[in-house]
């Protein structure tokens, strides 16, 4: 599995309008186990993004598919930076163990 977490900072008084976007255009994702959008508690203009994904291809794959393009594009204005971004291995998924 390949697995993100990343966060990102919007405008001011813009972080729930960019939450809807990024919530509505990132369903049907082939290959995409969980995709949570989380408010951070402690700045009010950040956002947290964890995914996991059954293989790296399959996320970059869906860089590319029409919802996501569309997410992005109506998405980046209101989007002041890329702050923190880790790649993770994720080796358990809603009680599901996976061993490599």
């Amino acid at each position: 599995m390949f697995g993100l977490i990343g966060k990102i900072i919007a405008l001011p008084e813009k972080r729930d309008e960019l939450i809807a976007i990024l919530i509505e255009g990132t369903n049907d994702m082939p290959g995409c186990l969980s995709y949570i959008v989380a408010k951070d508690k402690t700045d009010k203009e950040a956002i947290w993004i964890t995914e996991v994904w059954t293989d790296s291809a399959k996320h970059r794959e869906s860089l590319s598919l029409p919802n996501v393009q569309a997410a992005i594009q109506k998405g980046k204005p209101l989007i002041v930076s890329f702050d923190t971004r880790f790649e993770t291995e994720p080796v358990g998924v809603n009680g599901e163990y996976e061993s490599n």
